[in-house]
């Protein structure tokens, strides 16, 4: 932590006797109101206040940005309150020497099972025909505290990857991750051999994820493209995860998807979960097809399949999509129960982004398999927003739920954006 406050430090003094520099972002505040039923006879109301900053300085290839929230109730008082979370603090440079870019602090990674935030480096060289990629860093602490983990060598993300355009159109992808945990303390009772209880503590080796990855993605004229992506498990010695997406758009108008995976169950190395031997994969197909009328009007449909061990679910989507508005209809069936579902959302505009009413209607019918009792959930939301200058927006949302679980369940929602954009001449 000290190390992300010195940069931080560093980057405003060193920006303040530049001779030009950027400031951008976005300030948020928003307030969320709703009433929870404690018991049958006691019900509390809550009005939550969230308040986000984004912010970027930027001078020439260098820029240090920041995205963070403090969270707080304004009715109630809770031990967590006021709750500040720090989603990203880094240092960026970009293009160093027409050869790398690098990050430095909290950041965010996309890497198969590492996808998250992680404290500390990455470095990425890109090419014309390659792209390599790696990172370091500890993960981040629980609600996003502002603090480093003091145990880098067990609770760490690394990762490297590899990419090469041999032809137009070609990716291929090869890469590495391991992700460890720290291991969490905690105090159980034992018995002696005289049978009397003693406490004890109980400390755990780390957990961790260890994965090699490929990937191969061709593209053709824009009228087809493909990708392939494989990801095989170091620690259990097998495949976890073979996904593939096509999509067809060369007849006019017309667009046709098709997506599979192959998926083993995510289970964490030396995790308790590992003593399980009856967790199965599943594989899971969808064929799709987009249709677009004419610029007004675009119908889409799909259907999918999962296998399981000895049993199937299917699901079909049907949907219409406008400029103004869009209504589709879902259907599941088989082993993960059955669902009728249909939704309808409107969004119009007028004078010339003043005013934004939205409407949004859901209705759902569900049950968790064929002889069991049918739910009924129905979800109505409106609102509207209001942007009288580029730089400043209002939203309301109003929120009515009515399900077995919640009774005529009303909430309210209320956001205020500002943007800010300023280039500054320092002396």
């Amino acid at each position: 932590m000290k190390l992300i406050i010195s940069l931080l430090l560093l980057f405003c003094v060193v920006s303040l006797e530049l001779s030009a520099q950027n400031i951008n972002g976005r300030i948020t505040s928003s307030y969320y109101a709703f009433e929870r039923a404690e018991s049958e006879t006691i019900s509390n109301k809550y009005l939550r206040s969230y308040q986000n900053l984004l912010l970027n300085m930027n001078y020439q290839k260098f820029s240090l940005r920041t995205s963070m929230s403090l969270e707080n109730d304004l009715l109630k008082k809770f031990d967590s309150d006021p709750r500040l979370r720090f989603f990203s603090l880094y240092l960026e440079g970009r293009n160093i020497a027409d050869l790398f870019s690098f990050k430095l602090g909290r950041q965010s990674v996309f890497h198969s099972v590492a996808s998250g935030s992680f404290d500390g480096l990455s470095l990425n060289v890109n090419k014309e025909y390659f792209k390599v990629s790696a990172y370091f860093g500890g993960n981040v602490p629980a609600y996003n505290k502002l603090e480093l983990t003091d145990q880098f060598g067990k609770d760490y993300v690394a990762g490297t990857k590899l990419n090469v355009y041999p032809l137009e159109g070609l990716n291929l992808g090869i890469g590495y991750l391991q992700k460890d945990f720290k291991p969490e303390e905690y105090s159980a009772l034992r018995l002696d051999e005289n049978n009397n209880p003693y406490q004890v503590i109980v400390s755990r080796g780390s957990t961790q994820f260890k994965f090699m990855t490929a990937e191969v993605g061709y593209s053709l004229d824009k009228y087809f493209s493909t990708d392939l992506k494989f990801d095989y498990d170091v620690n259990f010695a097998r495949t976890h995860k073979v996904e593939f997406f096509g999509t067809y758009s060369q007849i006019s108008d017309l667009a046709i998807n098709f997506y599979y995976n192959f998926r083993e169950p995510l289970i964490r190395y030396n995790s308790y979960f590992t003593i399980f031997n009856n967790i199965e994969n599943t594989s899971e197909i969808e064929l799709g097809a987009d249709y677009k009328l004419n610029k007004n009007f675009t119908f889409s449909g799909r259907y999918g399949s999962v296998n399981y061990s000895d049993e199937t679910s299917q699901r079909i989507t049907l949907g219409v999509f406008s400029r103004y508005a869009s209504v589709s209809y879902k259907k599941n069936f088989g082993y993960a129960g059955e669902l009728d579902a249909i939704s309808l959302s409107s969004a119009y505009t007028f004078f010339d982004g003043l005013v934004t009413p939205s409407l949004s209607l859901n209705y759902s019918s569900y049950k968790v398999s064929a002889t069991a009792p049918k739910n009924d959930l129905l979800a109505v939301s409106t609102g509207c927003n209001v942007r009288p200058w580029r730089i400043l927006s209002f939203d309301l949302l109003g929120q009515f739920v009515n399900n077995r679980i919640y009774k005529n369940d009303y909430r309210l929602f209320f956001k205020i954006n500002y943007w800010f954009n300023t280039n500054l001449d320092v002396l």
